[in-house]
């Protein structure tokens, strides 16, 4: 039995290229996982061969194949995708909950060390790797300026009792941000471990384009009930950030559509409350969850 018993699911969506390396990683952990659900959310490339090989080679993985809607649905694609592997979880004594993309890669002892990491805090309630890109043949942290809060929704892990506490994840754009308000909120913590970085294959939003991306991140942040004096600061905090004026022109259209649109925010008034009010505190330099707390 597992020291600290941990499940993990997985959606991909067209990652033929990528998905190899991830279960070659997976593979090779010195803490395997006591389930490992890889949802197939309806690829038209070599993804289902290849996920179906991996099943019948490892036996803790499971695939769950999902019909093709026609088009990447953003953020709300893939929580669907992550609950029906949820559903398919055959064993409940975890302990911690995984979710993980199909295009990263990382070292064999990965998950044992991010679980000696909660093992060392017992507030810890959501956590994981630093996720990097490879430029000039070398790892580079993909988003240097995350707040010290934030963990990227490409690898999160929850402890169960947190879990319980920020479970349902939000169906939309910004949901990788709602959950970790919700756990801070509740009195837990949550960081990135730089010590225990991954590479992801192929960049955030690399299948949108960069004026796409950023755009969805700035509607993210409007439906996740950013603060519009936060936002602003933020956006200008990007002006220069390569391609130069597109990062923060994109972010602010974004936000600003969800006003255009009158569209609701998609957490609940007390989360959107708690963040903006954190968002205010940073703003006048005050302690809050977007300073690293001693």
């Amino acid at each position: 039995m597992n020291r600290l018993p941990y499940v993990v699911i997985t959606p991909v969506r067209n990652e033929a290229e990528y998905v190899g390396r991830t279960i070659e990683s997976m593979a090779a952990q010195t803490l395997p996982p006591r389930q490992w659900v890889i949802v197939d959310d309806g690829s038209i490339d070599r993804t289902p061969e290849i996920t179906e090989a991996a099943s019948r080679d490892i036996a803790w993985v499971t695939v769950v194949r999902r019909p093709d809607r026609g088009f990447r649905k953003s953020g709300g694609g893939v929580v669907e995708a992550f609950y029906d592997g949820y559903a398919a979880l055959q064993d409940s004594a975890w302990d911690f909950l995984v979710k993980l993309d199909g295009d990263l890669s990382f070292g064999p002892d990965y998950f044992e060390g991010c679980l000696a990491s909660f093992a060392d805090d017992s507030r810890l309630g959501i956590g994981g790797g630093m996720v990097c890109v490879i430029e000039d043949g070398r790892p580079q942290v993909e988003s240097p300026g995350d707040p010290p809060f934030h963990v990227r929704g490409a690898t999160k892990i929850y402890r169960r009792a947190c879990w319980q506490q920020v479970h349902p994840l939000l169906p939309g754009p910004g949901w990788d941000t709602v959950d970790e308000v919700r756990a801070n909120m509740q009195g837990w913590r949550t960081r990135t471990f730089r010590e225990f970085p991954l590479v992801q294959h192929r960049a955030t939003g690399a299948v949108d384009g960069a004026w796409a991306n950023w755009f969805k991140n700035g509607l993210a942040n409007y439906s996740t009930g950013y603060h519009p004096a936060f936002m602003f600061a933020k956006c200008m905090k990007r002006l220069w950030r390569t391609p130069r004026l597109v990062a923060a022109a994109a972010l602010w259209a974004g936000f600003c559509s969800g006003y255009l649109r009158a569209q609701p925010h998609v957490a609940d008034a007390r989360t959107v409350r708690y963040l903006r009010q954190q968002q205010i505190r940073y703003l006048l330099l005050q302690s809050s969850i977007y300073r690293t707390r001693g």
